[in-house]
């Protein structure tokens, strides 16, 4: 007689295990006051018992909150990986969250009044705004995941990058809202958990009418049609659905990162195959994730020095099972790749250098002289403006070079046109290791700044080598990487400001890349380590217009390909560290000016070097010209300047993929 054998053992034993360690860290709150008298204030609240009024209208609404949070995200999360047959979507990882989070931000300052209507539908309008965008820039590929899941990266950037911008005009109004926003369970009544379980209800009764036409979105576009399917309808309900269910929680507790990534995937390789029991078993599983998460964090708060949202926490926690995920999830496609015809090489690079750079002083020379002052308009050579302005003209080129310069190493070593140090993560890894050295030392300088953004730099890199060793570094896994490091730096990032702590400030006007405080000592000494590591650079020409051909190409001409991919990622590691501290993480210079100086007609990689150091030079010239200009007498710092015309830059990339 053959053993039953029960389906779905492997969810069920992760559930069963997560239940438990629930169970066990809510009696173990519960027990205090006394755990019946406890239990007895979910029903009944007792106006002269303390206990009872927190557990009644704090403690129990919290709970279920968490429940019907993760379960809503789970929930949403699988929509999506099974309408994009891809297992990497999520609500944060398409940017629908952050697409939320910035509607809300924005309509809060802006219109308060429509928050009376209704914030989820405000939510859902910012939500379904960034699946807009994700479609419009992926629709011509057939919804490829690669680039699927690089159109949410730059729609999280942008929206960061916006957020940011109302954050720093606006942090008085919106310094509440930073917990919140970071993704906040505390509850002060039963209101929200009302507002949110009908709608989980409705939408959860709708997937289970179309559970059966779902299901089939897992066959090809051919073999649906061929049984009368309409596969768009089916799209836009799913997604539509899934996207209401994420706009419901983002408008209650805000942004909760990486449960719509890891529950449906935990389940899936635990062995639930057919589309209904992933629904189920993920959607339990969210729910106990979050719920676990947010309890062994109350429990341990007492021994923390400042409050951490739980949402931030979910996002570090999630990001080791992102990058164990890597490796072992199947993207049945191709990376992006750019359809032009290449580049022809310009007939003369030495001559368009000397216009590139001639064009760079010119540039600099008006940016130092033009400018709005308290009259309107005007030229000047006050040597009081001009010995304010220099110095973050001087900042701003330099940290435009050596980005431009790491950028141009990485895409020549990965032979991947879509990778630079803030798509890897290697800027992400910098902030982090720079914020951690902010808080926790006492009055770090320059130099030690410096180092720790060096070390930061260097472990992520040594991460990306790690995960990507066995597959070759193929360049999609190493943008997967990167995605999955820039999330740890947000989570790191929030945790960071949501505390409250003074020093936020100085974090945040450096994380948006800011040049006002930079003075003339500072960037002399930017520049000349510009010079430097650019100079250092060019003794490298010779290995980076050999490593593309290949690592047997390379090796058969004599080059040990272990040890100069190791020099060229520590040079990379360097440059990027001492970049980031002047203009922050999230400029997307490191992956323009590479560009533009190929398609200008820059090939051998001594010119390469060299155009993208002028380009990058010139973009941030720009950029923290027009960050002063623009809303004067207020400034937008250069590094979001530079974010924002990268990102531009890099959705027209991927339309053009």
């Amino acid at each position: 007689m053959k053993p039953v054998r029960w389906p779905h053992t492997g969810p069920l034993r992760i559930c069963l295990a997560l239940g438990l360690i629930v169970v066990a860290s809510a009696t173990w709150q519960l027990s205090p006051p006394g755990f019946v008298e406890s239990i007895r204030a979910l029903l009944y609240v007792a106006p002269d018992i303390p206990e009872s009024l927190v557990f009644h209208y704090s403690w129990w609404p919290r709970l279920v909150m968490s429940l019907l949070a993760g379960g809503g995200l789970a929930l949403a999360g699988n929509l999506m990986q099974q309408v994009l047959r891809n297992p990497l979507a999520s609500p944060t990882t398409l940017g629908v969250a952050s697409g939320a989070n910035l509607a809300l931000l924005a309509t809060t300052l802006l219109a308060p009044g429509w928050l009376v209507a209704g914030r989820e539908w405000v939510a859902l309008a910012g939500g379904i705004g960034a699946m807009v965008v994700v479609f419009t820039l992926t629709w011509h590929r057939a919804l490829a995941p690669m680039v699927v899941i690089l159109a949410g990266l730059v729609i999280n950037l942008y929206a960061g990058a916006l957020s940011m911008v109302l954050l720093l005009f606006h942090q008085e109004k919106l310094k509440g809202l930073l917990i919140w926003g970071a993704g906040s369970l505390a509850q002060d009544g039963w209101q929200d958990v009302a507002f949110l379980a009908p709608r989980m209800l409705l939408s959860a009764l709708l997937i289970w009418l179309l559970l059966r036409p779902l299901a089939l979105l897992e066959l090809d576009d051919a073999s649906a049609g061929s049984l009368g399917v309409s596969f768009r309808f089916l799209r836009l309900v799913g997604l539509g659905l899934a996207v209401f269910i994420t706009a419901c929680v983002v408008s209650v507790v805000g942004v909760i990162g990486f449960i719509g990534l890891a529950a449906p995937n935990m389940v899936r390789l635990a062995g639930a195959r057919r589309l209904g029991s992933r629904l189920t078993w993920s959607t339990l599983l969210g729910a106990l994730l979050l719920a676990g998460t947010d309890l062994l964090l109350q429990h341990f708060s007492h021994a923390l020095p400042t409050l951490i949202p739980t949402g931030a926490t979910t996002a570090a926690l999630g990001t080791p099972l992102l990058l164990w995920l890597i490796p072992r999830l199947r993207l049945n496609s191709e990376p992006p790749r750019d359809n032009a015809a290449p580049t022809p090489p310009h007939p003369s690079p030495r001559r368009l250098s000397l216009t590139l750079a001639t064009t760079l002083l010119v540039s600099g020379f008006l940016a130092l002289m033009l400018g709005q002052l308290e009259h309107g308009w005007s030229l000047t050579l006050d040597w009081q403006i001009l010995q304010w302005r220099t110095p973050r003209l001087l900042a701003a080129a330099a940290s435009g070079v050596m980005l431009a310069v790491a950028g141009t190493i990485i895409q020549r070593l990965t032979a991947n046109p879509m990778a630079s140090p803030e798509l890897l993560g290697i800027s992400g890894g910098c902030a982090i290791a720079v914020i951690i050295a902010i808080y926790v030392l006492s009055a770090p300088n320059n130099l030690v700044l410096v180092s720790m953004g060096t070390l930061g730099a260097l472990v992520c890199m040594a991460v990306l080598l790690k995960i990507n060793h066995q597959s070759g570094f193929r360049p999609e896994q190493l943008l997967l990487t990167g995605v999955a490091i820039t999330a740890l730096f947000d989570a790191v990032r929030t945790i960071m400001l949501a505390g409250g702590d003074p020093r936020g400030q100085q974090v945040i006007a450096w994380l948006s890349g800011s040049t006002y405080y930079v003075d003339l000592t500072s960037s002399l000494v930017v520049v000349l380590l510009a010079c430097l590591l650019g100079l250092a650079a060019h003794f490298f020409t010779r290995w980076l217009d050999i490593l593309p051909l290949g690592h047997a190409t390379a090796a058969s001409l004599g080059i040990g390909v272990k040890h100069a991919r190791l020099a060229l990622l520590g040079l990379v590691a360097l440059l990027t560290a001492t970049a980031t501290l002047v203009v922050g993480p999230l400029s997307f210079v490191g992956l323009l000016a590479p560009h533009m100086a190929r398609m200008a007609g820059f090939q051998r990689a001594h010119w390469h070097l060299l155009g993208a150091a002028l380009m990058g030079a010139l973009l941030m010239v720009i950029a923290d010209w027009l960050g002063r200009q623009w809303l004067f007498p207020d400034e937008i710092p250069a590094g979001l300047v530079a974010s924002l015309i990268g990102g531009a830059y890099f959705m027209w990339g991927l339309r053009r993929c």
